[in-house]
């Protein structure tokens, strides 16, 4: 089956466990559709380049997902339905990063940065 990364920036005032539900409500409509979600990454309430209905951070999601054409198109059907998702967007990819995605190892290179001293 193709492979997708789906990412959906969710409003700035819902809790971390709400997006957490919003992404397994997605991750099951997938499955719904005879597709796996491999792997998810909350990347976190982050600042916008620009202000999106009103609001100047989201939380960041993204979704490694395993699926059929057809359970994309109903993906992205809920999605655009969903009033708590600001934007979205789906990419065909040939393979995942085993190493997870950019975002993750930016983070961990931070982080080893400061325990290193360098910052």
């Amino acid at each position: 089956m193709p492979l997708y990364e789906h990412v959906y920036l969710a409003r700035p005032d819902l809790a971390p466990a709400q997006v957490e539900a919003l992404t397994q409500a997605l991750a099951k409509v997938v499955s719904d559709h005879h597709g796996t979600v491999r792997g998810t990454e909350y990347w976190g309430l982050r600042n916008l380049a620009y202000r999106i209905r009103k609001n100047r951070k989201a939380h960041y999601v993204l979704m490694n997902i395993d699926a059929p054409a057809e359970a994309i198109h109903e993906l992205e059907r809920q999605v655009r339905i969903n009033e708590d998702v600001l934007r979205h967007l789906t990419v065909r990819v040939d393979a995942f990063d085993e190493d997870g995605s950019a975002m993750v190892r930016k983070g961990d290179r931070d982080r080893r940065r400061r325990e290193e001293g360098g910052w």
